[in-house]
């Protein structure tokens, strides 16, 4: 059975966030769990697959999932490593206000109608801006408040967010995709690689990611790579082993990839997590509490 460990990060009369984090051993569906509200969960390393009865979502850096209340699920971990996740619990009164009519039921209950959204870059930099800065404490609530709330409304606005579409068929191909991405960050895939391990066309491949995900592989995975940096740059000095780490040419490709996508280098953005500090998390029984 897979350990799951959680860490109050922020909690106040708006919202409360928490770290998350499972061991990921168990590499079939997990005994039912539920979330005792609806939540926000933003994964921020590793990989798994989210069951809601014959709806299978995947659950990495570049999406953000929807966990109704009182709606069960399942979990599995097709790759070694776990996961990890930010969890925000909103009341129900503002995710009504904050979230777009056509994401949502409202008859009994707000809930999401899909298991989750693509995010954007900014949004995986606001997810590790909050997390860095509370944990270190280097933020008031009042501004962590401010930022979540930023973070929610980029993350289900119609210009930054996608949900998925197409048929059955095409999103359970592009899930194997992005589980064969994530199996190794480091690896400069090519069309015919990932093709020859799916068993599927390049060009066909091609075009139904894109048509899932509506943007291409290789920006896909690019937003993956710099997600993990998000997470890995407070704890090391060599930028240039990290680039290599991530299947970087170099590190100015590193760099400027990095900075495109979220305003700063590297290095500004590793200076202001520095004082990061290891805080021991608290069991939980689910990721969503």
């Amino acid at each position: 059975m897979s350990t799951i460990t959680s860490q109050v990060l922020l909690k106040t009369d708006t919202l409360t966030l928490r770290d998350v984090h499972c061991s990921g051993t168990c590499r079939h569906r997990s005994a039912e769990e539920c979330a005792a509200s609806t939540q926000l969960v933003f994964p921020y390393r590793g990989l798994y697959l989210r069951h809601v009865a014959s709806d299978q979502t995947v659950a990495d850096a570049n999406h953000v999932l929807f966990f109704n209340g009182q709606q069960g699920y399942q979990v599995s971990h097709p790759l070694n490593g776990g996961d990890s996740c930010v969890s925000m619990s909103l009341s129900e009164a503002l995710l009504a206000e904050l979230a777009p009519k056509a994401l949502v039921h409202a008859e009994e209950g707000l809930t999401f109608r899909s298991q989750s959204l693509r995010i954007d870059a900014r949004a995986q930099a606001l997810v590790a801006l909050l997390r860095h800065s509370l944990v270190q404490g280097s933020i008031e609530p009042l501004e962590a408040e401010a930022l979540a709330l930023t973070l929610v409304c980029r993350s289900l606005g119609p210009r930054t967010s996608r949900a998925p579409t197409s048929t059955h068929a095409r999103r359970r191909l592009a899930d194997r995709v992005k589980m064969l991405l994530s199996s190794d960050l480091s690896r400069r895939w090519t069309l015919a690689d990932i093709g020859a391990e799916i068993g599927s066309s390049p060009v066909y491949l091609t075009q139904v990611f894109k048509q899932v995900e509506g943007l291409p592989l290789y920006q896909y995975q690019l937003q993956l790579r710099l997600a993990r940096a998000l997470d890995l740059l407070g704890k090391v000095d060599d930028l240039s082993a990290l680039a290599a780490e991530l299947g970087f040419s170099s590190h100015s490709h590193f760099a400027s990839a990095f900075k495109q996508a979220y305003g700063r280098s590297p290095a500004e953005f590793r200076e202001s997590s520095r004082r990061s500090t290891s805080l021991t998390p608290s069991p939980a029984n689910t990721r969503a509490r």
